[in-house]
């Protein structure tokens, strides 16, 4: 393995961590049905981050970037989702 592929899988770990920690509260919020206790103005403010991290991952063209956003958007747009439907 090059010195960039170790850079790569690096990335790609840290990634794939902090996207799953979303995992649990998807879950959660889907089986009980509510998100009273969830920040709508924060979800927004992070789904936006989020959305622009991903431009800047096909901007700089990194794959770690633009996988792990992508799936950390959607999972937070559902939390977002829930979170609007279960008010």
């Amino acid at each position: 393995m090059t010195p960039q592929d170790y850079i790569t899988l690096v990335g790609l770990c840290a990634g794939t961590l902090t996207t799953t920690a979303f995992l649990p509260q998807v879950i959660r919020t889907w089986k009980t049905r509510s998100a009273k206790d969830i920040s709508t103005g924060m979800f927004i403010m992070f789904c936006s981050g989020i959305a622009l991290w991903t431009v800047y991952g096909f901007l700089i063209r990194s794959l770690p970037v633009i996988i792990t956003n992508v799936t950390t958007f959607i999972l937070a747009s559902i939390i977002l989702v829930l979170k609007l439907r279960y008010k």
